[in-house]
């Protein structure tokens, strides 16, 4: 079963989702500097038996590169809008990792009649981040020698790990070269939105039955898994083993069965 490329759209913002199957609908949202191909695997690890939309966030792969508004309440409403469009507004679950993550736990709190189950992959509450991380962040995307002339080359500079992979497939051929589906400025952006605040209010109110899945090797701090866990002791917590922050993409095998079995509850 295939999915198909459909847009929404919202107060000028194009909102690229991959769209298929049929069932309880599950939506996937990819982290900073990701997309909805990278998000394939678990996708079609669902499709069977449920609807799948995995969405370009704003300013990530096919949707609007350079949107004047990278607040959370954006990227909140823009769930809204997705569900609301290819999901007829009906309750969904939602799967996010990393920032996609922490975008999915505000969708939670903030709408909780919307949100039947809560998947968050190597996500937090947000803050507790380092003042200039962003800024490093956005530095280093920027300095990526692009365009890249080929494949090769991008995948010379940027090694070949899992997500190094997921960026390399994902390029944007343009005419004098391969270009990556985000600007550097609007990941800094987005970022800081995330880092500037722990959001340990909306964790709370987080009504929905929630997974919280870790790697073995990821980058989520142990005081603040444990805060988490003790705030809502019925979270279900997994880590999956030999997986660092990107576990969908270094353990997607095992990241499936995990996500499958959740949803079989």
């Amino acid at each position: 079963m295939r999915m198909r490329r459909v847009d929404v759209r919202r107060d000028g913002v194009t909102l690229s989702c991959l769209d298929g199957g049929t069932g309880d609908t599950v939506v996937l949202l990819h982290g900073l500097a990701g997309s909805a191909r990278e998000m394939l695997a678990p996708a079609e690890s669902l499709l069977p038996n449920h609807h799948v939309i995995a969405v370009d966030q704003r300013g990530h792969g096919h949707s609007t590169r350079r949107p004047q508004d990278l607040s959370r309440q954006a990227y909140v409403d823009d769930v809204l809008a997705v569900v609301d469009h290819l999901a007829a507004g009906q309750p969904v679950t939602l799967v996010g990792q990393s920032m996609g993550g922490h975008t999915a736990m505000l969708v939670a709190a903030r709408h909780p009649g919307l949100v039947r189950r809560l998947v968050m992959v190597e996500a937090g509450v947000g803050g507790d981040a380092p003042e200039d991380y962003p800024a490093k962040l956005g530095g280093w995307f920027a300095s990526w020698p692009v365009p890249f002339p080929d494949l090769a080359a991008a995948t010379d500079f940027l090694g070949s790990t899992p997500i190094a992979l997921s960026w390399s497939r994902d390029l944007e051929e343009r005419a004098d070269g391969l270009w990556p589906r985000f600007e550097p400025d609007v990941m800094r952006a987005a970022i800081a939105a995330v880092a500037e605040e722990a959001r340990w209010e909306e964790w709370q109110t987080i009504k929905a039955p929630t997974l919280l899945v870790r790697g073995q090797h990821g980058t989520m701090k142990t005081a603040e898994v444990e805060r988490m866990r003790a705030l809502r002791p019925d979270v279900q917590h997994v880590v999956v083993p030999n997986a660092g922050h990107d576990v969908h993409l270094e353990q997607h095998g095992a990241w499936t069965r995990v996500l499958n079995a959740f949803l079989d509850r």
